[in-house]
């Protein structure tokens, strides 16, 4: 299965980073939010990546075509026309990335349809550039595959903006509870899985949002289901939510990065 990530987006609420670099290329443990979603994809054996490039996609093409010389030990001999010997191999060899210029101002819905052309699974996955999750793909997948509908979205909790105070009923605190405790509401946290029945209602116009318009015509339809995720889910929209997971992953915490999908950390 392809995995579309929604790269296009300015992220003017991080203008302090956002001003030099695209929002995907922000740095949470070291490495950039979009690597991290793609380990999260790539644990799962989803591969194929189709990247939507918009605002500054530039510099995302620029990571990964020297990914192999900067992510990797190699030997090189100056005084030889010899080609350079790499000591170790990077887990990411078997990611195959496909850049798709989108355009700097076009919407999202505009951004999927533009990549099509691309697309070569009948079932794709579809996620923003900016959060992580703890999330099982393969339940995801299994729960997709298990109705008729066009596409599944997955719903989260989000993470409460404060955390909350355990007060008894003489007032006494009994217990700080922290920030990532989840609220009540549910939320749509991206992590999509679709049919390609999806991008009919797609255009590849400049105006062509996603959430408003196709997938509300997509709800109409009765063709969206929901996949409900309990655990861990984090966006980066913020300074604040930008430094909560640098210090997840820095304090050993990241948990949507599992065992096996460490190196590079």
């Amino acid at each position: 299965m392809d995995a579309i990530i929604l790269c296009g987006g300015k992220g003017t609420r991080l203008s302090e980073e956002t001003i030099k670099k695209p929002k995907p290329m922000v740095e949470i443990g070291g490495k950039p939010i979009l690597w991290h979603i793609m380990k999260i994809y790539s644990y799962y054996g989803i591969n194929r990546f189709i990247l939507s490039l918009g605002y500054k996609g530039e510099q995302i093409k620029q990571y990964f075509y020297n990914y192999k010389i900067t992510g990797a030990d190699f030997s090189l001999k100056l005084n030889q026309e010899d080609d350079i010997e790499y000591l170790n191999r990077a887990d990411e060899k078997h990611w195959e990335i496909i850049f798709v210029d989108t355009g700097e101002e076009t919407l999202k819905g505009g951004r999927i349809k533009r990549v099509q052309k691309y697309i070569n699974s009948d079932i794709f996955h579809l996620t923003y550039g900016d959060g992580v999750a703890d999330i099982d793909l393969n339940k995801l997948v299994k729960f997709h595959n298990s109705h008729d509908g066009i596409g599944t979205v997955t719903a989260v909790r989000p993470p409460s903006r404060f955390g909350e105070l355990n007060i008894d009923q003489e007032n006494t605190i009994l217990g700080l509870e922290e920030k990532s405790q989840m609220g009540k509401g549910l939320i749509n946290g991206g992590f999509f899985v679709f049919n390609k029945k999806m991008l009919s209602y797609l255009t590849e116009d400049v105006d062509c949002d996603f959430e408003f318009g196709p997938l509300q015509e997509i709800v109409k339809d009765r063709q969206l289901k929901a996949y409900r995720h309990d655990g861990f889910w984090q966006c980066m929209d913020n300074v604040r939510e930008r430094d909560y997971l640098d210090q997840q992953v820095r304090n050993n915490r990241a948990v949507w990065i599992k065992n096996g999908n460490k190196n590079g950390i």
